[in-house]
């Protein structure tokens, strides 16, 4: 081969070389993995079993299915939820980390307890209210009170004669009966239980007169006539007791306490993310299945924007802590 042959094979290869390079460049960057590109974790702040990991259960099997990625359910209890909040705080925000918190954890805790490791409010990224779930004012056969307005004559008529059991000093069903005393200007003794077994069964003996319960805890004693629903707490009726009032509707107007759910991410959750979240989970929650299954907990589904549950928790978050204040209750 001749120089000349040479030098033109050399500048043939280096002009291959570049337009290949110029080839490299301008192809296509591979589109980065769309959100979620990998399994999500679900934190439920209390023991499996429960209401609240029975919903939450019920909720991320059908999330699932709407985003197309499988969801752990991972159940991290203690310090009356605030390990498994303090877990999300701390964890990356990046949308496959995520907190299924309960009104018990973010609203009524927080001024209770000691203070915790993250803020209730900043600490978090709202994304969906998910449900929420009244309470039952039910009462003993034995007391003459068929309305929640002779409940509350009876009770001003014999101040501190009326016992109310509770699920325990701090829960829901002790502030609502709280709530129930202040909106009323009533006095009922309270008389704390070890949960909502023993508290129920102590009200059908007839040891206490009133108890507020979670309506699958009593549902068979008032088909069965053993107790006597007055009403339901929640700002509307129930699916599975339509014939139950509430109690605003039947003697104290704006009255509610509800156990809700809400589905959380770490602070700093990019809104993109949020939006895609809520939009799935406002798909799962019109949907008529988990609707019925709800209904089985007394709970109704909620959804709609991330900034419903933001102001629904806050609204929350001050009742309780006024509750609370004026009652001077401690934590137990």
């Amino acid at each position: 081969m001749s120089g000349t042959q040479r030098r033109r094979l050399a500048r043939a290869a280096l002009a291959l070389a570049a337009g290949s390079l110029v080839g490299i460049a301008a192809a296509p960057v591979p589109a980065q993995g769309t959100f979620p590109d990998k399994p999500l974790r679900v934190v439920v702040p209390f023991p499996a079993g429960g209401a609240a990991d029975i919903v939450a259960r019920q909720f991320t099997a059908r999330m699932a299915e709407a985003l197309a990625q499988p969801i752990v359910v991972d159940n991290r209890g203690g310090a009356g939820g605030a390990i498994g909040a303090e877990n999300i705080a701390r964890s990356p925000a990046d949308g496959h980390h995520l907190l299924f918190a309960s009104s018990s954890v973010l609203s009524i805790n927080p001024h209770l307890a000691a203070k915790a490791p993250y803020d209730v409010l900043r600490s978090f990224t709202p994304i969906v209210l998910i449900g929420h779930a009244p309470n039952v004012l039910v009462v003993h056969p034995s007391v003459p009170a068929r309305t929640v307005k002779e409940l509350i004559a009876l009770a001003r008529a014999r101040p501190d004669a009326l016992a109310y059991a509770s699920n325990g000093i701090g829960t829901l069903s002790h502030l609502t009966g709280e709530l129930f005393v202040q909106r009323a200007a009533v006095k009922m003794l309270h008389v704390p239980y070890k949960g909502a077994a023993p508290a129920t069964v102590d009200t059908v003996a007839g040891n206490v007169s009133v108890l507020f319960a979670a309506f699958p805890s009593v549902s068979a004693q008032v088909r069965t006539g053993r107790l006597r629903a007055l009403a339901v707490t929640s700002a509307r009726r129930i699916a599975i007791a339509p014939e139950l009032a509430t109690v605003a509707e039947a003697g104290l107007p704006g009255f509610e306490s509800s156990q809700w759910w809400g589905l959380y991410g770490p602070a700093g959750l990019p809104p993109a993310i949020v939006d895609l979240l809520n939009a799935a989970a406002n798909r799962v929650l019109g949907g008529e299945e988990i609707r019925k299954s709800l209904a089985l907990e007394g709970a109704t589904p909620a959804g709609g924007p991330a900034s419903a549950l933001a102001a629904y928790h806050r609204a929350d978050l001050e009742q309780w802590g006024k509750v609370i204040a004026r009652a001077n209750i401690k934590e137990p």
